[in-house]
């Protein structure tokens, strides 16, 4: 029972960290540096207290009563029609609708336009009312011209361009919510299925057909998933996907190994995507197979203890580099990227050698003390019913700490950051 709870402690960790991830992406596209508030909006629904993103293409806000039911929706022009541009700048405006997706009004959140212009629009009543009652849907079809939709007098420019921003972002959410990628397999899916099948029996199959096949099978996980397929779970494709969704119907096969690599240690404690289908894993026991015994370097204990510290504050720099998306490339954390040789970075290529360098003296050094990728995966392990809450048990809840420190706060710790560079 209490190896049972620890799995579901670690469990609850790893999906409370991506929640939080998931959740601020969300507001930062939605919401970017400049929020969209309550105040903004209750002229056109006296009930509203509060905003949610909303995660679908439609890249808006709902709009809540007290009681959190919904009253409304808001719908922002930038950035989607950054490059929509009046007279002097661009202009952000907000698009308000009810609950029947019709429209309500129209009102100017920010502009870099010229302010008397955007004075005139505001009290030009008849340009704003013309889109009221409208649905989503009619709205992003109107043809302005038709509708009688022309610019004000004295503003044309910067009037013109706010109708032409509503038309072209509720045009853009629609298509996007019509153009959902059906669900397709290429032949790397399939190559990937046979991969996880190829590790499940190193896994769990008869050890007589592990020992035989293990060395040409690591060459082979070196030579397709790595060199040719590049097919490697990493920090970048996990918050990637965390901050911007999983790719489940472009990339099923990519989706399930990631899938395999977390849950099939969850439910046996075998470290399948570690032990069984990282290259890189695969490359340092291959070096670790073929080196002279003499050269083999054994650390002590406290400076195995010491470096064991490392993944973690990795796993530390990724989430804070998430939480806040600081431009960051986290390929160049991992040796992964160096797989697909063409476009590897100079980051990646020596974190790659310096891995293969130590793992040369020091079996599996890169996996056991410095791969952020592998610790995330070796956290959520079974280890059985003698399982107990350890240090990286609570070094955990430090990032979960973390997590709901920037999640709350992070547009203060941006700015912060972003004066400081």
């Amino acid at each position: 029972m209490r190896a049972f709870a620890l799995q579901l402690y670690r469990f609850a960790i790893v999906a409370t960290i991506a929640w939080l991830i998931r959740d601020v992406a969300v507001r930062q596209r939605i919401q970017g540096d400049s929020p969209v508030t309550t105040a903004e909006i209750v002229s056109f629904l006296p009930a509203a207290a509060s905003l949610r993103p909303d995660d679908s293409a439609r890249d808006g806000l709902f709009v809540l009563d007290r009681e959190g039911r919904e009253l409304g929706y808001v719908a922002r022009t930038q950035p989607a029609c950054r490059d929509i541009i009046g007279y002097a700048g661009t202009t952000d405006a907000l698009v308000v609708l009810d609950r029947d997706w019709k429209i309500l009004g129209l009102k100017t959140h920010a502009s870099e336009d010229t302010e008397s212009y955007l004075k005139d629009i505001a009290l030009d009543r008849r340009f704003l009312k013309k889109w009221n009652g409208l649905t989503w849907d009619a709205a992003a079809a109107l043809d302005l011209k038709a509708a009688g939709i022309e610019g004000v007098s004295g503003s044309t420019m910067t009037s013109m361009a706010i109708a032409q921003s509503v038309k072209a972002r509720l045009q853009l959410s629609r298509d996007q919510l019509a153009e959902r990628a059906p669900l397709r397999f290429a032949w790397r899916d399939y190559a990937l299925f046979a991969v996880i099948a190829a590790a499940g029996l190193m896994a769990f199959g008869p050890p007589a057909v592990r020992h035989r096949w293990k060395r040409p099978y690591q060459w082979a996980l070196i030579v397709y998933v790595g060199l040719i397929a590049g097919d490697l779970l990493a920090q970048k494709i996990l918050v990637g996907w965390t901050r911007s969704g999983i790719p489940w119907t472009t990339a099923p096969g990519l989706v399930l190994l990631a899938a395999a690599a977390l849950l099939v240690p969850l439910a046996t404690g075998k470290p399948l995507y570690c032990h069984h289908i990282c290259p890189h894993g695969a490359a340092q026991e291959l070096l670790s197979h073929y080196r002279p015994a003499r050269f083999q370097i054994t650390l002590s204990a406290p400076v195995i203890r010491g470096l064991e510290y490392l993944p973690f504050a990795l796993v530390f720099f990724t989430l804070t580099v998430a939480l806040l998306a600081l431009p960051f490339d986290l390929a160049g954390l991992e040796p992964f990227a160096a797989y697909v040789i063409r476009s590897a970075g100079v980051a990646t290529l020596a974190v790659a050698a310096v891995g293969l360098i130590a793992s040369f003296f020091v079996p599996q050094a890169y996996c056991r003390f410095g791969c952020p990728t592998g610790a995330l995966l070796n956290f959520v392990r079974a280890r059985g019913p003698t399982d107990t809450f350890s240090r990286r048990d609570s070094a955990a809840l430090t990032l979960v700490a973390l997590a709901v420190a920037l999640h709350a706060h992070y547009l203060t710790v941006l700015r912060w950051v972003q004066v400081g560079l």
